[in-house]
């Protein structure tokens, strides 16, 4: 009987099927630090632990991508270790705040399944969620990944699609207990600009690049514990339509939020992810620039210091983002994301107010 896990191919998963995936992880100062090594972020919370005081929590907490990249990475030997590619997310909700010692552990649920034209793949819906050491939801999210099937010749499921919310409505925000942002310092970011200032539609050019090499993004997947073939076994996909391995799209969100901080340098935290999609590669040697439009704002309910704001994030390889007008062109009489443009995603974050 054979020992080694070979992961799920699509005729493998199930509706209602639950995975629980492997392997806790505690997270150490360590990881934090080699995150920003491998990022650049600056966001305040994540770096000072005399403003995370001052502000109400018991210490800076972990980066908030860099939890949800540890709590993906526990999920892809059962999910996506035969991916051809993970499409979209949707519903992403940052429950609680991570810190330096809290231990994170996962499980998924199938929640839709479609096999694709070809019959050589199909797309698995999952709803996933992550615990601390505790047993207190910290991380909840769907995502839906194209995945290889094992015998193409094998019967298609029935097909099932999961309602996906357009957003995370202002009422189902997490807001970390005890934050208060009443007090809240810009001198500490060195930017004056806090919600009142965003409009709705305002375009931010991030201006600022950032080339990611091969050893960065493979440093980063090996961070994060993602084990997905496509990412680290270049004789693989040495035969493969693109001849390269790909780089993790978590690291390009995580890239380009780190880039955002030339615009939202106090978006402290965020709140929510409703929806992503990777639109294109990435590669070894991509030089990624980023723009952000604001796409809505929200006052919380019952709070002074705090606003939201709903901003839609884009990624742009080997392109000043300033030369392109739109994330779209017009191929053949159909809408597509410019060849460049690698990452569309569509998010909240926290941002103090004037009060």
């Amino acid at each position: 009987m054979s020992k080694q896990f070979q992961g799920n191919f699509f005729e493998d998963f199930r509706l209602g099927q639950t995975l629980r995936h492997g392997t806790p992880r505690t997270i150490t100062d360590g990881d934090a630090a080699l995150y920003i090594a491998l990022t650049g972020s600056r966001f305040l919370l994540h770096c000072a632990t005399p403003a995370a005081h001052a502000m109400g929590l018991r210490e800076k907490n972990v980066d908030d991508l860099l939890a949800f990249h540890v709590a993906f990475g526990k999920t892809v030997p059962e999910v996506s270790l035969n991916a051809v590619a993970n499409l979209g997310y949707a519903d992403v909700r940052f429950l609680r705040p991570v810190y330096v010692g809290d231990t994170l552990s996962a499980e998924s649920t199938v929640i839709g399944l479609k096999e694709n034209s070809s019959g050589r793949n199909g797309n698995v819906y999952v709803r996933s969620t992550a615990c601390n050491q505790y047993g207190e939801e910290v991380l909840s999210w769907i995502r839906w990944v194209m995945v290889h099937k094992r015998d193409p010749a094998s019967p298609a499921p029935e097909t099932v699609l999961p309602e996906l919310p357009d957003h995370v409505s202002v009422d189902r925000l997490p807001i970390p207990a005890g934050l208060d942002a009443a007090d809240f310092d810009t001198t500490l970011t060195a930017s004056p600009h806090l919600w009142e200032d965003y409009g709705v539609g305002e375009r931010i050019d991030h201006i600022n690049g950032m080339t990611v090499d091969e050893s960065d993004h493979t440093l980063a997947t090996k961070l994060y514990q993602n084990n997905a073939r496509v990412h680290f076994e270049a004789h693989m996909m040495s035969g493969s339509r693109f001849g390269r391995r790909l780089m993790y799209g978590g690291h390009v969100i995580s890239v380009c939020r780190a880039l955002s901080y030339n615009g939202l340098a106090n978006a402290i935290g965020i709140a929510a992810i409703n929806g992503g999609a990777h639109c294109n590669p990435s590669f070894a040697g991509d030089t990624f620039y980023a723009w952000s439009e604001i796409a809505d704002k929200w006052e919380l309910p019952g709070r002074a210091d705090l606003g939201a704001l709903r901003v839609r994030t884009y990624g742009v390889k080997n392109m000043d983002t300033r030369e392109l007008g739109s994330p779209k062109v017009e191929v053949e009489g159909k809408s597509r994301y410019h060849e460049s443009v690698v990452l569309d995603l569509d998010y909240t974050v926290l941002m103090p107010r004037r009060g």
